[in-house]
């Protein structure tokens, strides 16, 4: 059993506390930028989320859905040496086969990941979300809820591929995009910014 903080306090908090308990390790409770707040879900808030020193010999995961947030804590926590908690949903389908999941990072209830893929670290795979094989996703990745990555795709760091969005197969994403709710991605994209539509296009 692992000893486990969460860093946040939102709705994906709540999730990633479920995979903790689902998972049958001991949630310890959490830390927040939220200072109103004494306790979250019936567990206590143990301070505020640069107060981490104290659970040093714990291991952390943070529950934040912005990439730069989230890699903001997680740069300033990794100088400290702090040990991160990889969260996978025991409904998570994780392929066996030359599958990797970085440190720190999030796979939801009923998520598939396909063989050779690889996801980075501090990632977020979101419920019902699909990886299929041979895909690259970069550190700090959102992959939304529903959201369908064919085979060999490759996603660039920070980037949100939003809630029921759809890329082909062997398409490239590079690092630092937006990609809508429900659009649908056929070509590769080069250049950062938010991409919407069927097919997806950057908007400004």
């Amino acid at each position: 059993m692992k000893n486990v903080v969460i860093i946040g306090t939102g709705g994906h908090a709540k999730v990633v506390a479920d995979i903790v308990l689902s998972s049958k390790d001991h949630l310890l409770g959490f830390l927040t930028s939220d200072t109103g707040i004494k306790s979250f879900m019936g567990w206590p808030v143990l301070g505020r989320d640069t107060e981490y020193e104290p659970f040093l010999q714990h291991q952390f995961v943070v529950a934040i859905g912005n990439a730069v947030a989230r890699e903001r804590i997680v740069s300033s926590m990794n100088q400290a040496n702090a040990k991160w908690y990889t969260a996978i949903h025991p409904s998570a389908m994780v392929s066996a086969v030359h599958s990797t999941i970085g440190e720190g990072s999030v796979v939801m209830p009923y998520a598939v990941i396909n063989p050779c893929a690889q996801i980075g670290a501090h990632c977020i795979v979101n419920s019902n979300a699909t990886v299929e094989h041979d895909n690259q996703i970069g550190d700090f990745v959102h992959i939304s809820v529903g959201a369908k990555l064919a085979g060999t795709v490759v996603i660039g760091r920070r980037t949100w591929v939003g809630v029921g969005a759809a890329v082909r197969d062997k398409v490239r994403i590079c690092q630092d995009c937006m990609i809508g709710a429900g659009a649908v991605v056929v070509k590769n994209i080069e250049v950062p910014g938010i991409y919407v539509g069927v097919p997806a296009r950057r908007v400004k």
